[in-house]
């Protein structure tokens, strides 16, 4: 197992790209430095994904992240690289990355980015009663 941070995101093939389904990871632990000051910011970072062919690999994920803990960005930079580059490698019909970074200066930042593959179009919404 690697013990280095990496750019590389791994995917392995989706096993039922006949469905619509979502697939959800909650990443509490992401880290990058303040390009302003140096100081490290922190966010939980909530993924959410409707693969296509392929899926990503959660070991590879997860360097991937750590990759960034000594690179300095902007909340809104970071949270949209991340998005493009995990469409880059999985090319999802669905995907919103959701950003929620802790205060700083007494300011919480959450950002959004969302990708939708063109000519994909979700099926209705159903709601089961209770």
């Amino acid at each position: 197992m690697s013990t280095r941070p990496s750019k590389t995101l791994e995917t392995f093939p989706n096993p039922k790209p006949e469905r619509d389904y979502v697939i959800s990871m909650r990443m509490p632990e992401f880290t990058c430095l303040c390009p302003k000051t140096g100081q490290p910011d922190f966010a939980t970072l909530y993924l959410d994904f409707i693969a296509d062919e392929l899926c990503v690999e959660l070991k590879a994920l997860k360097l991937y992240l750590w990759s960034f803990r000594d690179e300095g960005a902007f909340h809104e930079d970071v949270t949209n690289r991340i998005a493009d580059d995990l469409v880059a490698a999985i090319n999802p019909r669905y995907l919103r990355l959701k950003a929620e970074f802790y205060v700083r200066g007494g300011i919480y930042t959450t950002v959004v980015a969302e990708h939708r593959k063109a000519g994909w179009t979700p099926a209705p919404r159903v709601d089961l009663p209770a």
